[in-house]
């Protein structure tokens, strides 16, 4: 159970050292069957690395926009033969050229066996060090990357018995140390986790929650909170609705939200208002059903070994007109589509008691055989809401897709023009046995733009004759808008003995430039109440005693 006693550095240290010691809508068409294979498993073990190639990183420019390759090798090249997919970011809130990059590393494409990957920069993207896994030859997946307003940077990791590692970084990712004895953080399968930054009681509580295919502790159990900054969990708890594949968030009241579905075209903005409390086992108070226009999707053409992405909540902490709004995310098919997908997006500007109807972020005219597909979204601290997805609008083929962007001002009622931020891909392309780029990517917005990790195959590798699968960061932001039609020029930036060929596999036309679409007549939103003072900044992990790896 969670610890009720006040939490002190003295305190967490020494718990720290006792854990190394330890070692949906009126519409909603009949419910597709539930989903009962975990998305993770174990198939294969490692393969034997004969050798490892290396050739360029890949820089690749895109008009105004510029994506760094991320999985290099101590050289700062691109590794051949290997691939990297399912990217989590963070940034240290208190410098921006530092941020950390997680990842499902595959040193083969000949075995589909997986570690933690990760990687990090103190340039603000442009150059990335990756140091290795955090265990050498440890099946782990499903990385999720966070960090407190201090800069404490956490990474949770799945292990193939489907339990979960919290790691801490006391430098900002340069280094990782885990938190408790292998899988004592609980959990399962398509695990996530927040982190709350208010200043009310539950500043610094960690919570997570995962679907209902592979728990860790028994089924019927989803979710798990800690006190103490990661180190020990609650005993896991059941959800109301059981949802999936989602995430969470915190409002300025310190009161959790959790999104997900029922793998299907339902979904659900569930409140804690008592996690927020150490003393007591967390409740759930509201359970409110959200249309989001369809399903979402797993096993899609476009990326038939996962899903088309997952579903994101967040929460605006703005103290602006916005503040307190709860907003949902999606990739899903139309209920009037049997193909393609789109973007849909809703909010609630009460707290969660209702939720907007769905609205299709994407502008470009309906085409079932487009896809818009790892849709998310992250808020800035201003309350910028800032989207990014993958889409094959451009497409000739109509499955090569490219990064696109967008944004809102005014709380998600109306959206910016969409931009294509990234050259085209084809996304299926180095695959590691298994058929899939991941489940989902991420972004992290500051007052100014936004921080994006994604996968892309722009590296082409010549003994296979394909391109690789690699972890790519690009940098965001309305003021690198509008992108004149740009011919693609990935740039390599080093001069091996062999060059490989950077080969776009199609060219992005112009970006459209057209006004902000209108939307309904919004409703009323409340006036935010006031923001706590906060309390001191947490103890930074640099100062506590870690168990050792």
């Amino acid at each position: 159970m969670s610890y009720s006693r006040p939490l002190t550095p003295s305190l967490l240290t020494a718990l720290v050292s006792l854990a190394a010691l330890a070692t949906a809508s009126a519409q909603t068409p009949p419910r597709k069957p539930r989903m009962t294979e975990p998305l993770e498993k174990y198939n294969m073990p490692p393969a034997y690395i004969y050798r490892l190639e290396a050739g360029p990183r890949m820089v690749s420019q895109f008009g105004l926009f510029t994506s760094f390759q991320v999985n290099v090798d101590a050289g700062g090249n691109n590794i051949l033969g290997d691939a990297a997919n399912e990217s989590s970011i963070t940034v240290d809130p208190t410098n921006h050229n530092r941020m950390a990059i997680g990842w499902r590393q595959f040193n083969s494409v000949q075995s589909d066996f997986r570690q933690g990957g990760w990687g990090y920069t103190t340039d603000a993207g442009t150059t990335w060090t990756f140091p290795g896994v955090l265990e050498t030859n440890v099946f782990r997946s499903d990385p999720v990357l966070g960090s407190d307003e201090a800069g404490n940077f956490f990474y949770l990791s799945l292990l193939e018995s489907f339990c979960e590692n919290m790691y801490g970084s006391p430098d900002f990712g340069q280094t990782w140390t885990r938190l408790q004895p292998d899988g004592d953080a609980g959990g399962g399968d398509k695990q996530w986790f927040t982190i709350d930054k208010t200043g009310g009681t539950g500043h610094g509580f960690q919570y997570q929650a995962w679907s209902t295919a592979a728990p860790c502790n028994g089924f019927g159990t989803q979710f798990s909170r800690s006190t103490d900054g990661g180190v020990t969990w609650m005993n896991p708890i059941a959800i109301p609705s059981q949802p999936v594949w989602g995430t969470l968030d915190v409002d300025t009241n310190g009161n959790l939200f959790i999104g997900g579905g029922d793998f299907g075209s339902s979904f659900f903005c569930v409140r804690s208002s008592n996690a927020q409390n150490p003393a007591v086992t967390p409740t759930f108070d509201q359970n409110v059903s959200v249309n989001l226009g369809g399903s979402v999707l797993f096993g899609a053409a476009i990326n038939p070994g996962g899903l088309a992405g997952q579903i994101f909540l967040a929460v605006d902490r703005s103290g602006t007109a916005t503040n307190n709004n709860i907003y949902m995310i999606a990739t899903v098919q139309q209920f009037s589509a049997s193909n393609g997908s789109d973007i849909m997006f809703s909010r609630s500007t009460d707290g969660g008691q209702t939720f907007s109807a769905p609205l299709r972020i994407t502008e470009d005219p309906v085409n079932q055989r487009k896809w818009h597909w790892f849709g998310t979204l992250a808020v800035a601290p201003n309350g910028r809401i800032d989207s990014v997805w993958l889409d094959t609008r451009n497409a000739a083929n109509n499955t090569d897709s490219q990064l696109f962007y967008s944004w809102s001002t005014d709380g998600g009622l109306t959206w910016a023009p969409n931009v294509a931020v990234s050259d085209s891909f084809t996304p299926f392309e180095g695959y590691p046995v298994q058929q899939k780029m991941g489940d989902y990517i991420t972004i992290v917005s500051d007052n100014t733009g936004g921080d994006v990790a994604y996968p892309a195959t722009f590296n082409f590798n010549p003994t296979s004759g394909q391109h690789e699968e690699d972890v790519y960061y690009v940098r965001v932001s309305p003021s690198g808008v509008p992108t004149p039609t740009p011919t693609p020029t990935p740039t390599p930036t080093v001069t091996p003995t062999s060059t490989p060929t950077t080969t776009p596999t199609a060219t992005p036309t112009a970006t459209p430039t057209s006004t902000v679409r209108p939307t309904p007549t919004p409703r009323t939103i409340p006036t935010p109440r006031g923001r706590p003072t906060p309390p001191p900044r947490p103890t930074p992990l640099s100062s506590l005693t870690l168990p050792a790896n």
